[in-house]
């Protein structure tokens, strides 16, 4: 089992910046990745962010050259920095970990961009 909580959404304006945190019940190391997805409104959950066990990330295209995915080991977080946001970026985020072959996931965190 992991246990995830989340925190750091909230409501931002355009082209501001956010920081998700995702605190894990287990040793990141003993995860074999862990994810960002989103949720908009309407819309099917999608990935925004990955980093692996051996540090390598993960970006969807919309996403790339503004969002970055980073780890404290020490602390056993996993972090999103959300940077130039857009209201396109609006949804609920989802933090998510997969270890041998199963998914765990956070209780999501509301992410607002107002224009």
């Amino acid at each position: 089992q992991v246990q995830l909580v989340e925190s750091g959404g909230g409501l931002v304006q355009a082209g501001g910046s956010l920081r998700l945190s995702c605190e894990t019940s287990r040793s990141i190391f003993s995860i074999n990745r862990m994810g960002w997805y989103r949720q908009a409104p309407g819309k099917q959950r999608e990935l925004v962010a990955s980093i692996r066990s051996g540090g390598s990330t993960y970006y969807a295209d919309s996403v790339k050259g503004r969002f970055t995915i980073s780890r404290d080991n020490a602390k056993n977080t996993v972090y999103l920095e959300m940077n130039s946001l857009k209201p396109e970026d609006t949804g609920v985020y989802y933090c998510n970990a997969m270890r041998d072959l199963l998914n765990y996931w956070g209780q999501g965190t509301q992410v607002t961009v107002s224009s």
